[in-house]
């Protein structure tokens, strides 16, 4: 006779069962809804995903970081721009960079402990026209897919003023994609704290 002990027990994951689960979830944060984005605005539509994502956003004016996806300001259609955006520990990644395209006021983004950003991420951000024209300060902080292509991919942002880089493993050519970096940027404040 088996065992009532037996008869109940869960069956065991997948390897990597748990994991895809959440991988798939993130992935569907990030789908960009291109019908909210016409309905809502680009600033909108980019504080929804944000903070879907774990991320946080700061508005032109304001002193506060929005944390709180239900207490997002009403208002008319344009009113609220985004500033800054925090993405620490958020679940952002490439394929909801296309919320980015629409924003003309980012001036401060910071990445750290983003298990999902990488090189193309970078190339992304870089290669979004308003923000080549409005970034000014970028943090990279332990963001362990992010190598010297990535970095090398930020010339493109021509505004930036300063770039903060910490705990990127995937960096390894340090001296050239810094040298590279600063000819095309002289203007940029570039701090590392790299081992």
């Amino acid at each position: 006779m088996m065992a009532l002990g037996t008869l109940l027990r869960k069956p065991p994951l997948p390897p990597g069962g748990c994991r895809s689960f959440w991988g798939w979830l993130n992935a569907v944060f990030n789908k960009v809804d291109h019908e909210r984005i016409r309905a809502v605005g680009p600033d909108r539509a980019a504080s929804e995903w944000l903070l879907r994502c774990g991320a946080l956003v700061r508005y032109r004016g304001s002193p506060q970081w929005q944390r709180d996806y239900n207490a997002l300001p009403a208002g008319p259609l344009g009113r609220y721009k985004i500033e800054a955006i925090n993405a620490t520990d958020a679940c952002i990644m490439y394929r909801g960079f296309e919320y980015l395209d629409g924003l003309e006021h980012v001036t401060d983004i910071r990445l750290e402990k983003c298990m999902y950003i990488q090189d193309q991420c970078l190339q992304r951000l870089s290669e979004t026209h308003n923000l080549q024209r409005s970034l000014q300060q970028l943090r990279i902080i332990s963001c362990g897919n992010v190598t010297d292509k990535g970095i090398l991919a930020l010339h493109k942002l021509g505004n930036l003023e300063y770039l903060y880089l910490s705990d990127l493993p995937g960096i390894r050519e340090k001296e050239t994609t810094f040298r590279v970096l600063q000819q095309a940027l002289p203007k940029l404040e570039l701090e590392l704290d790299l081992e």
